[in-house]
């Protein structure tokens, strides 16, 4: 003989859930992009205290930045040397990354709800950040 379920706890509990989820997703949001711009204008005032006499760079020619500047291992090993450029790039990077972090929650919300359609689409959207995030364009 089966027992009855008591459906209306189960989908109580499921709506607490995708609540929490949801919550959890819109927090990841905010914390990512106030600690983003957090970092970045803590480092901005401090590369105006420290470079802000200095002459303006002449922007009619194209320079281009170091790999320092624009790899992830050249950002975390100049934050040690506690340069303010490396900071800035950190706050754009935390900002970057806060979207996909988004994503990758997301996806973690449809597995757990079992909405494959939504797990595949949110996967390849996943996927596409990443691979363009790691190879970059040109």
């Amino acid at each position: 003989m089966a027992l009855p379920v008591n459906s209306d706890k189960m989908k109580e509990k499921n709506n607490k859930s995708q609540t929490d989820m949801r919550e959890l997703i819109g927090n990841t949001l905010r914390i990512g992009v106030v600690t983003a711009c957090t970092i970045a204008l803590i480092s901005g005032m401090y590369y105006l205290i420290r470079h802000g006499r200095e002459m303006v760079p002449d922007y009619t020619v194209f320079r281009k930045e170091p790999a320092s500047f624009t790899s992830i291992h050249g950002i975390f090993s100049g934050l040690t040397s506690l340069a303010a450029k490396d900071w800035i790039q950190l706050g754009v990077l935390v900002l970057m990354l806060t979207p996909i972090l988004r994503v990758a929650l997301s996806l973690i919300d449809f597995a757990h709800q079992r909405d494959w359609l939504y797990v595949v689409i949110t996967a390849i959207v996943f996927m596409v950040i990443l691979m363009n995030s790691i190879v970059g364009v040109g």
